[in-house]
């Protein structure tokens, strides 16, 4: 028999504040976590470039830092990209927290179209990191890329987290906050 996740799991969710794509620097990244989607539990920050490459090693110290991690059963990144194409390496991630990783979509992105920016602005080897993180599969109404992590217990996370919207807490709340810190006031809508 397959062991159920708990209703109070813990779930770390993770997105990027709004930023100006045109500005060279520092994007602000938010992490929650929840027990399920119920709980919100701690608040975790970090700092990556825009547009750099450091965004994978800057979630995983962000992990492997927190006195929480041992209770952690789950990464949910909001999308494979933090701070504009500073992509992440979400194998890596994996493999250095020991966590499986969930990278959540609102719509099926269309991965010819970045691969052929990515070619364009000179960042052609961060293509090899769109094709390690899998295609895009549908759960409920969001697509998702699975590391780490059946499409059977994907499928469990993103039910026990989604209670306010389609977008797992975590990432809703993360974002939230992000945008509320940057901008002063949040729109509220993740």
């Amino acid at each position: 028999m397959k062991k159920a996740i708990k209703k109070e799991a813990r779930i770390l969710g993770i997105d990027d504040a709004p930023f100006n794509k045109f500005k060279k620097g520092k994007c602000l990244v938010v992490g929650t976590i929840f027990r399920g989607g119920s709980y919100f539990d701690v608040l975790l920050s970090t700092k990556v470039t825009i547009d750099g490459s450091d965004s994978t090693k800057k979630v995983i110290e962000l992990v492997n830092k927190t006195r929480h991690k041992p209770q952690l059963q789950a990464i949910i990144i909001d999308g494979i990209a933090l701070a504009g194409f500073n992509i992440l390496d979400v194998e890596k991630i994996h493999k250095q927290t020991k966590l499986p990783v969930i990278v959540v979509i609102r719509r099926m992105p269309d991965i010819a179209n970045i691969k052929r920016i990515l070619k364009k602005i000179g960042k052609q080897d961060r293509i090899k990191l769109l094709d390690k993180a899998g295609t895009p599969i549908k759960i409920g109404k969001i697509y998702c890329q699975l590391t780490g992590i059946t499409k059977a217990k994907a499928e469990e996370i993103i039910k026990l987290t989604c209670t306010r919207s389609y977008i797992p807490e975590p990432i809703r709340v993360a974002h939230i906050i992000a945008s509320g810190i940057v901008k002063g006031e949040s729109k509220g809508k993740a």
